[in-house]
C-alpha cells in the first residue's frame, strides 16, 4: 500500500545514529544519505528521515504512530532496547502482548529523539 514513509528531524546525525541502531535490530542496512535526508530501503518499502525543506523546525505528529514489523517478541524487545540506548524514550505501556480485534500482538512503543511515536509490532499466531 505504501511506497515510503518520511518523518522530520532537527538533527540528522542524531536521527541517523538512532535509526541505524534501531532498524539494524530488524535486519535493515544502515541509512544512505541524500543531502538533508537519510533513507532505509528494503524490498517492502522505504523509511526516510529528513530535515524540513522549508527550513522550519520538525515537529512530531500528534496522534501519529509509525509501526515497524518485527519477526518475534525477542526482536521487538531488541528493537526497544536499541532505541532506549540510542536516545529514544519509552512510551505507552511497557513492551508486551496486546489482544484485540486485530488478534494477539506483541508491541513495543518508543518516541525517537525528535518525539515521533514509533513501534515494533509482532503478529502472534
Amino acid at each position: 500500500m505504501f511506497s515510503h514513509v518520511m518523518i522530520g528531524t532537527n538533527d540528522l546525525e542524531k536521527a541517523r545514529a538512532f535509526y541505524d541502531a534501531l532498524l539494524g535490530t530488524l535486519g535493515v542496512a544502515p541509512a544512505t544519505i541524500d543531502r538533508h535526508r537519510i533513507f532505509y530501503r528494503t524490498r517492502s518499502g522505504v523509511f526516510s528521515v529528513s530535515k524540513p525543506i522549508n527550513g522550519k523546525p520538525a515537529t512530531a505528529a500528534n496522534g501519529g504512530t509509525i509501526g515497524f514489523a518485527a519477526g518475534s517478541s525477542e526482536q521487538a524487545n531488541a528493537w526497544h532496547a536499541a532505541g532506549i540506548a540510542n536516545g529514544g524514550t519509552t512510551c505507552e505501556d511497557p513492551p508486551g502482548v496486546r489482544e484485540g480485534p486485530a488478534g494477539k500482538l506483541y508491541i513495543a512503543y518508543l518516541r525517537d529523539p525528535d518525539g515521533n511515536k514509533i513501534c515494533a509490532l509482532h503478529r502472534m499466531v
